[in-house]
């Protein structure tokens, strides 16, 4: 059972749907998620059933309007939750301690039941009950310390990224509980902190930086400037190109390819760290001519064949053609009954015994109410109407 909204939540039961879950997504009557006023939407307008965001965040659920807020709906919400594995939401604390929905209250009927939350900074600690956005949580779990140009202000990662990674590590920590209940056959509260995600994220190389250099780390523009060069994005040809190449034999095999590089004889640009950390423009600009004569492609092609990481920085037409996505059958068409055919991303792995696939397009608003209360907790049609007109459904 999904109450998500917007981002977070959804996602996460987007993941677990995809590994098998049968997921029923719970919106407010008459609006539903925000997201489906969000867009994008085809030519730029506005439509509640053809958001792209709501249509990718919400494949292979089932869809059901409901206000846990009133008698009725917490009753209803109660009899789902009876049969339910996972109970996941993403509200305020506030609103789930008003209504008894957080996991003390909830676990007195439904001692099985895994309530996983996502919040921006977890249910515990001086930043608990806060209002929260994608902003600031990158903010505080420290990705916009280091994005950005020095000179400018910090900057925040595109298209909600803290929630979708939120999103992710609620999945596989929900998975986690259920083996956990399997052994224990109790239920249990899954917290998740949009902020602390990122912290982890980050701490595998930014710990170990400052314990041993006391770097904290900086903004630096197109690089990570935190390490040894090459590693930055840089013009083409056509575009874009992102090297990275930390280990020695990488960095020589690079040089190879580029041939007559007369300036790595002199000592000023033997010190790889220096480059990086103290003139990288200057060391930039000795490669980048090498990558104006090449496009994306070319310059893919020569560093696979020479064992260089690389990666073309690819618009959303270049991701679509992309051969090795498509070899793997990786975007899915899928009919929605609003939005028509669309293509979509496939899940971001493969498991060859179970294998994922998109089968269900996202919920029109309300699509599954009559199924699911008539059909599966037995009320007659009549209900559904009078629950309506009250604004329960």
């Amino acid at each position: 059972m999904e109450w998500g909204n917007f981002v977070s939540g959804p996602f996460c039961g987007k993941v677990l749907a995809e590994l098998g879950a049968q997921v029923i997504k719970v919106e407010p009557p008459l609006l539903g998620d925000d997201s489906r006023r969000h867009g994008p939407f085809p030519s730029h307008i506005p439509d509640p059933e053809r958001s792209g965001l709501f249509l990718f965040a919400n494949i292979n659920k089932r869809g059901l309007t409901l206000d846990p807020a009133k008698a009725s709906g917490r009753r209803i919400l109660d009899s789902l939750l009876d049969s339910a594995d996972i109970f996941l939401e993403n509200q305020t604390p506030d609103l789930m301690n008003r209504l008894a929905l957080d996991y003390e209250s909830l676990k007195i009927r439904h001692p099985g039941l895994i309530v996983t939350s996502i919040t921006p900074y977890g249910l515990t600690g001086p930043y608990a009950g806060h209002r929260g956005y994608d902003l600031t949580a990158n903010a505080l779990g420290g990705l916009s310390f280091g994005t950005g140009y020095p000179h400018r202000e910090p900057l925040t990662t595109p298209m909600y990224q803290a929630s979708f990674l939120a999103g992710v590590a609620a999945a596989f920590a929900t998975v986690v509980a259920l083996l956990g209940r399997n052994m224990t056959g109790q239920g249990q509260q899954v917290d998740v902190a949009e902020a602390q995600v990122i912290s982890v994220l980050l701490s595998g190389y930014h710990l170990p930086t400052y314990i041993y250099r006391g770097v904290a780390g900086w903004r630096s523009g197109n690089r990570m400037r935190l390490g040894l060069f090459p590693n930055c994005v840089l013009p083409c040809k056509d575009g874009y190109v992102c090297i990275d190449a930390p280990q020695l034999e990488q960095y020589q095999r690079f040089l190879s390819l580029m041939q007559d590089q007369d300036w790595t004889q002199n000592p000023r640009y033997r010190n790889r760290r220096a480059m990086s950390e103290e003139y990288p423009e200057e060391a930039e600009a000795l490669i980048t001519p090498w990558f104006m004569q090449h496009t994306k492609e070319e310059i893919l092609r020569i560093c696979l064949e020479n064992r260089v990481p690389c990666a073309p920085v690819r618009n959303i037409d270049e991701v679509l053609d992309d051969d090795q996505l498509n070899s793997r059958d990786y975007f899915q068409d899928l009919d929605h009954p609003e939005a028509g055919t669309l293509r979509y991303p496939g899940p971001a792995y493969r498991l060859s015994e179970t294998p994922c696939r998109n089968v269900r397009p996202a919920p029109t608003l309300g699509q599954h109410n009559v199924e699911i209360l008539c059909g599966e907790l037995g009320m007659e049609p009549s209900e559904l109407t009078g629950l309506a007109r009250a604004g329960v459904i």
